[in-house]
C-alpha cells in the first residue's frame, strides 16, 4: 500500500478549507483513494496539493487560474519532453544543433 494522508489530517496540518481541497479533487486536479468513505491523498501527490495551496493562498488564484496554471504547465513540460526526443534525433543522425 503506498503512503498516504486523510484529507482531514492535510487540511489540518496546512490550515486549508474542505472545500478547497474538495475542489481540487472534484476538478480532477488531485487524485485521492477513498477508504470507509475517508478521503486520503498519497504522498507522492503531495507536492502538487502543496504547489496549489500556495498558489491559491499565497497568491490568491482561483480554482479556474490554477486548473489553467496546470493545462499550460502540462503543455510545456511535453513540449520539453518532444524538443528533447528532437535533439536527440539530431545528434544521432550528425545533425549539428546541440546549441539552440
Amino acid at each position: 500500500m503506498k503512503e498516504r494522508i486523510s484529507r482531514d489530517e492535510l487540511v489540518k496540518i496546512y490550515n486549508v478549507e474542505v472545500t478547497f481541497f474538495d475542489s481540487l479533487v472534484d476538478s480532477g486536479l488531485l487524485h485521492v483513494e477513498t477508504d470507509n468513505e475517508t478521503h486520503y491523498l498519497i504522498y507522492e501527490e503531495l507536492p502538487v496539493f502543496e504547489r496549489f495551496a500556495n498558489w491559491h493562498y499565497d497568491l490568491e488564484i482561483n480554482l479556474p487560474g490554477l486548473e489553467v496554471i496546470h493545462h499550460m504547465l502540462g503543455k510545456i513540460e511535453e513540449m520539453n519532453r518532444i524538443n528533447r526526443e528532437l535533439r536527440q534525433k539530431l545528434s544521432a543522425v550528425g545533425g549539428g544543433f546541440e546549441d539552440i
